[in-house]
């Protein structure tokens, strides 16, 4: 019970004390946009099968009362570890046959954040990406500098030809007969530039995290970097908004895309999907690009756009089942989110 003094201290300025409800901790992945309709059976399963692994694992640090970050964390680190998607081991192969891996992450409360750009030996780079924001000076890290961080903070380095996959490599192949014959590039992937995995988490203390990691775009030149280590183009988080990115890179960052998300949110107070939507369903494509993205709010209001066939994507909520999708037309379960319960306020006497 609060004190009467401090309840009439607050009705003299005008505010109104609250006390919230207990917030129920809520995880949302993707794996990135651009599905192409249908992938093999056994991709697919294979697929639903890391989505899955991946909400649990971050579920689990939720359900221990740990923080969104240590969510956002473990979720994509199931990720990074599973060919199928374009980060860590399953990165794409740049025009010169190595892979540059890219990951951001970031602490909503604090706004904190950490990235790198650029690694070719760093087994999980989020996990790097995290160690730059809560043991250096630094926001962004790049190449053999980050590398160097990397030993000194003890995060596992691989050789480089632990990031190989026989169908990345044909992928690049692929478009390197392409771009000899200056054909456009007939993978949709290759083409649209897609590939990223993501999450975004909201954890027992109300407190928001986004991570964000990618192997690029196939066949990339000079060193390119694209808007998933960029905090506020792929990757933002504030008090009140998470958000993580996946798509056409360039208009990720021309839009500032996430930010721009969790600004309508926080300070326009635009209702999360329609904020989603507006950035990513219309903006976006009208200046020429596409993909989708996650997003989150401090009440636990998911948003997953995507102006794409499809986009891996999943959340699990309170109840710790996980709820995966792959194309456009399937069901994420996400209209079916009952809405947070409302905060309990004290009256005033």
């Amino acid at each position: 019970m609060k004190s009467p003094h401090l309840l009439l201290a607050l009705a003299t300025f005008g505010i109104t004390a609250v006390s919230h409800a207990t917030v129920s901790p809520v995880l949302v992945i993707h794996g990135g946009a651009g599905v192409v309709k249908h992938d093999t059976p056994a991709n697919e399963r294979a697929i639903r099968a890391a989505l899955a692994q991946a909400l649990e694992a971050g579920h689990a640090r939720l359900k221990a009362g740990d923080s969104a970050l240590d969510a956002v964390a473990a979720a994509i680190t199931v990720l990074e570890d599973d060919p199928h998607f374009n980060a860590g081991k399953g990165a794409v192969f740049t025009h010169d046959g190595t892979n540059e891996l890219d990951a951001a992450i970031m602490d909503g409360d604090s706004l904190r954040a950490g990235a790198v750009a650029g690694v070719e030996h760093v087994k999980n780079p989020i996990l790097l990406a995290r160690a730059v924001m809560e043991h250096s000076q630094h926001v962004m890290l790049s190449g053999a500098g980050a590398e160097d961080f990397a030993k000194e903070q003890g995060i596992t380095l691989v050789d480089a030809a632990y990031f190989r996959t026989d169908a990345r490599w044909q992928q690049l192949q692929q478009a390197l007969k392409e771009d000899a014959t200056k054909q456009p590039h007939a993978d949709v992937e290759t083409a649209k530039h897609f590939g990223t995995v993501g999450a975004v988490a909201l954890d027992a203390h109300g407190h928001l995290a986004a991570g964000t990691s990618t192997g690029g775009m196939t066949d990339k030149r000079w060193g390119r970097i694209g808007d998933s280590p960029i905090i506020g183009a792929g990757t933002y988080a504030n008090d009140g908004c998470a958000v993580s990115g996946t798509g056409w890179g360039e208009f990720y960052i021309r839009t500032v895309a996430a930010h721009q998300i969790c600004m309508k949110v926080t300070q326009m107070r635009v209702p999360l999907k329609r904020a989603a939507a507006e950035v990513i369903n219309q903006q976006i494509p009208s200046m020429g690009g596409n993909g989708g993205a996650i997003a989150l709010d401090a009440q636990g209001h998911i948003a997953i756009p995507f102006n794409t066939d499809g986009m891996y994507r999943g959340w699990i909520g309170a109840d710790g089942v996980p709820h995966v999708a792959i194309y456009g037309d399937e069901d994420d379960g996400t209209a079916e989110v009952p809405e947070p319960a409302s905060a309990e306020s004290d009256e005033q006497p």
